[in-house]
């Protein structure tokens, strides 16, 4: 586990995550406090990395459940093998005629087989999913629940068992009590209201996109060799574009797509052509395409006003 808040700024900056105090806060309490971490905020901030850098830097496996409508507890938690139960079954034909031997009503034969439940109702023929995974470990893990929001109500509320005890019940084996409590972090994108008991299991944690400084630490970090002049005119791009109604606002990911396009063109400066040419890698349609081209027009004006004549050499920044 982590050792105080400065370990996890320290552990996460190994993994190359910037992190600041405020999240380290969270993840530090939240893994000493064994709580749930229930991380909100805009799509493609960073969210599910978080879960992947905590894993990492504690060294423990990752355990992923994605979420999505008509998710059910037989999908997160466990499945019967019928399949592997009937194989076994016809392997043990001859045993199971031993067992019937003798038994004279019918009432005898159903107690006898009865009698071997535990047999065919074991361990042995559960397919086990994420959650009961996680729950049956030996080791320490981290277990991701992902865009929660996507699911049902009513498997939000199944997973108040969980997240409260730690423990999932399966009807045929009894109540299953983790041994190693995991790390949980619940992502969610806010597409709908999460419940009050949910949110009352978490620590809450609202991660939203960059300032122009933290992105700019981001992009160097992320984008080795990139020029700095190109990540600073780039990271100053996206921020002006997600001041504008858009249908899907560029995020930190895409960000670090669109530097890295620009630094395998070998290109150490933002040109009007250029930028119109790549502007799809960071936005997806084509509405949002047209409002930012129309709103960087004066931006790389002042740009290109700002920059002195270029050499012949430097004319031939955009492909060499």
């Amino acid at each position: 586990m982590f050792n105080s808040i400065e370990d996890v700024i320290s552990k996460f900056s190994e993994q190359k995550y910037i992190c600041n105090r405020r999240i380290a806060t969270i993840v530090y309490l939240a893994t000493s406090l064994r709580k749930p971490i229930l991380v909100e905020g805009p799509a493609g901030v960073g969210k599910t990395e978080l879960a992947k850098v905590i894993a990492a830097a504690l060294n423990y496996d990752l355990l992923r459940l994605q979420c999505y409508e008509g998710l059910d507890e037989a999908k997160a938690l466990y499945e019967w093998e019928y399949a592997k139960q009937l194989l076994y079954t016809q392997i043990l034909k001859e045993k199971i005629n031993e067992v019937l031997a003798g038994s004279v009503t019918l009432k005898d034969a159903v107690d006898r087989i009865a009698d071997q439940d535990s047999v065919f109702f074991s361990p042995k023929f559960i397919l086990p999913r994420p959650l009961l995974q996680a729950i049956s470990a030996t080791d320490p893990l981290v277990l991701l629940i992902d865009e929660i929001d996507k699911s049902d109500s009513e498997f939000e509320a199944f997973l108040l068992e969980v997240l409260s005890d730690f423990q999932v019940s399966v009807p045929e084996l009894g109540t299953i009590r983790a041994t190693q409590i995991p790390v949980v972090v619940l992502t969610s994108n806010n597409t709908r209201e999460l419940s009050d008991a949910l949110k009352r299991r978490c620590l809450h944690l609202f991660i939203d996109f960059p300032d122009r400084q933290q992105e700019l630490e981001i992009v160097r970090l992320k984008v080795p060799g990139i020029a700095e002049q190109l990540a600073d005119e780039v990271v100053e791009v996206v921020q002006s574009i997600r001041k504008l109604d858009l249908k899907k606002t560029p995020s930190i990911s895409e960000t670090l797509d669109w530097a890295k396009a620009l630094t395998l063109l070998n290109v150490h400066r933002l040109e009007e052509s250029l930028v119109n040419e790549t502007l799809n890698t960071i936005l997806k349609y084509e509405g949002d395409v047209r409002k930012a081209e129309a709103e960087l027009k004066d931006f790389l004006h002042k740009q290109k006003a700002k920059t002195k004549s270029p050499s012949p050499q430097d004319d031939k920044d955009l492909l060499h």
